[in-house]
């Protein structure tokens, strides 16, 4: 079981990001952190939770640092007794949010892994991008949170931005690397509907060689890529389940919940998440959806594809990958050599 708390909270509102997030609500964000624990009460109960059955916490947004530590502590008060020991405690944050008063109060509530939102350390891109932070506070941020004694910290990268080059990149991930991490998210820009970038989708880059530039440069400095976009001497726990697909709760403005064949969807307006926090769209797939999804998510990561989950013309194609070296296979799994061809691998299975 893992467990994800969305918190729809940013400083501003980076060009390419499509999430549930506000940048003119902080006035609510108490009555919201209150509305959380009341979702969260109902979905302990909806999903059966035992005690210490929990094994990964995430907490996403938007931006979670700009939710002063203390006001997280209630939900960590209800959700400890459900968390299994040792659990992997994520919180991302924004190097410009993340002061050590933060950071030191988040880890004193359990927090043990940090996810930086960086994308680069181009000052000129991260302007471009609208962040709301420098290449020096980024820096520093990821010096504290080491200094503070966090187990494990990971940054995010993202390439195929206009005027992306080899050298930029090198440089992003240079610095990266001279840094105190254990993974790095290494995103490729998407235009999405609803951004800034939506209405100049001329600022992304076509440019595969990018794209294999970056996988190869991470891990020929020794970080493994153990999913399309992930790579790390440390593989989160948290990611991993998602791929496996884990029963999940989400709770939040914009979070989604998952449980055997259902998902779950809280509202996405504030005021009416704070009004009504149990307000739930529903979702039920089918067995053959649920199959899809099994087959797209193993093949972009190092969780590979039962074989016992194809049959049929669907096992026939895959056996042509396996023969013509697409695919590797072991006595139980097909696993995927080459994630950035994933989604073409497993539409010439569907197919």
């Amino acid at each position: 079981m893992l467990l994800y708390l969305h918190i729809p909270y940013c400083d501003s509102k980076c060009h390419y990001c499509s999430f549930n997030s506000y940048v003119d609500k902080f006035d609510t964000r108490k009555r919201y952190m209150e509305a959380l624990c009341r979702q969260l009460s109902f979905e302990l109960e909806r999903f059966a939770v035992s005690e210490q059955s929990i094994e990964t916490l995430f907490i996403g947004g938007g931006t979670p640092s700009t939710v002063a530590a203390e006001l997280y502590a209630p939900l960590f008060n209800l959700i400890t007794p459900y968390l299994k020991k040792g659990a992997e405690i994520t919180t991302e944050a924004n190097p410009n949010s993340a002061t050590e008063e933060w950071l030191r109060g988040m880890q004193h509530l359990g927090v043990n892994r940090i996810s930086f939102g960086v994308q680069s350390f181009d000052a000129d891109k991260l302007k471009a991008l609208n962040r709301a932070h420098t290449p020096y506070q980024a820096i520093e941020a990821i010096q504290t949170a080491q200094n503070l004694g966090f187990q494990h910290i990971s940054l995010d990268l993202i390439y195929n931005y206009q005027g992306d080059t080899q050298a930029l990149l090198s440089q992003d991930i240079e610095q990266a690397f001279s840094l105190p991490i254990d993974h790095i998210s290494a995103y490729e820009l998407t235009i999405e509907e609803g951004t800034r970038f939506n209405m100049t989708p001329e600022v992304r880059q076509e440019n595969d060689a990018l794209a294999f530039y970056v996988a190869n440069e991470i891990q020929r400095r020794g970080f493994p890529q153990y999913e399309i976009s992930n790579y790390g001497i440390y593989q989160s726990l948290h990611n991993k389940g998602y791929w496996e697909l884990k029963n999940y709760i989400g709770a939040g403005a914009g979070a989604v919940g998952f449980l055997n064949d259902t998902r779950y969807y809280p509202t996405t307006d504030i005021d009416h998440y704070i009004t009504d926090p149990l307000l739930c769209a529903e979702e039920r797939l089918t067995a053959e959806e649920l199959q899809t999804e099994k087959l797209f998510l193993g093949l972009r990561s190092d969780i590979g594809v039962p074989k016992s989950l194809l049959s049929g013309r669907m096992l026939l194609q895959a056996e042509l990958l396996v023969k013509e070296k697409k695919l590797l296979a072991s006595e139980s799994h097909l696993f995927n050599q080459n994630y950035f061809l994933s989604d073409e691998l497993a539409l010439f299975i569907l197919s």
